[in-house]
């Protein structure tokens, strides 16, 4: 089954965009950067989420971002599904901060459980079938609104929802031109999908 080993992220800045997604989420190889001066405005149409076991959590992690110099796009808050905010890095970036749970079990940290890449797509069942013939396994799906694929081996799940819909998820307008200033990096022959995303095989992708 494909798995997503890591994200490219397309930066005006890496230096700079590592000092924040270190400082802000510990985060390691699950996110290279690259820099890159293709032009792009607006919603890029995708989001990252970082998921966590309790608001504290979210909490910890939205601080430590907005402290390191994030925007608040949404501010932390409780939801019908559960606990989450969301932020824009300073490279333009959307991470959503989420935990199903309502209630704290415990002191807060910055644990992270999983990441979820989400592609805001123009049409979700055709998006769906063209990642099915490539290897990646449906674990939910939700009409022709959102599609869940299967954890693989990798540290990084993905999901597709409509852009329009995503968008109005970060707290954003949808209307956005140019560069995704994404590659995605998984175990798979490399492909660009109906929507413009560019998939890479791991092993060549470029460090940050």
């Amino acid at each position: 089954m494909t798995s997503i080993e890591s994200v490219t992220l397309e930066v005006a800045d890496p230096a700079t965009a590592d000092r924040f997604y270190t400082t802000a989420f510990g985060l390691g190889s699950q996110i290279r950067l690259r820099a890159s001066q293709e032009p792009t405005t607006g919603f890029r149409g995708f989001t990252l989420s970082l998921v966590v076991s309790q608001p504290a959590n979210v909490n910890a992690l939205f601080d430590a971002a907005v402290d390191a110099g994030a925007t608040t796009l949404k501010p932390a808050a409780k939801s019908l599904w559960g606990y989450g905010g969301v932020v824009q890095a300073p490279d333009g970036t959307i991470w959503q901060l989420a935990s199903s749970s309502k209630k704290d079990t415990g002191p807060a940290t910055r644990q992270i459980d999983h990441m979820v890449l989400l592609l805001g797509v123009a049409d979700v069942a055709r998006s769906k079938q063209f990642y099915v013939e490539r290897g990646l396994a449906v674990a939910k799906s939700f009409g022709s609104k959102y599609v869940e694929f299967a954890a693989g081996s990798g540290p990084l799940n993905l999901s597709l929802y409509k852009r329009r819909g995503l968008a109005k998820v970060a707290g954003v307008s949808p209307d956005g031109t140019g560069s995704h200033r994404l590659t995605i990096d998984s175990d798979a022959a490399p492909f660009t999908d109906p929507d413009g995303f560019v998939w890479t095989t791991a092993s060549e992708a470029g460090s940050s």
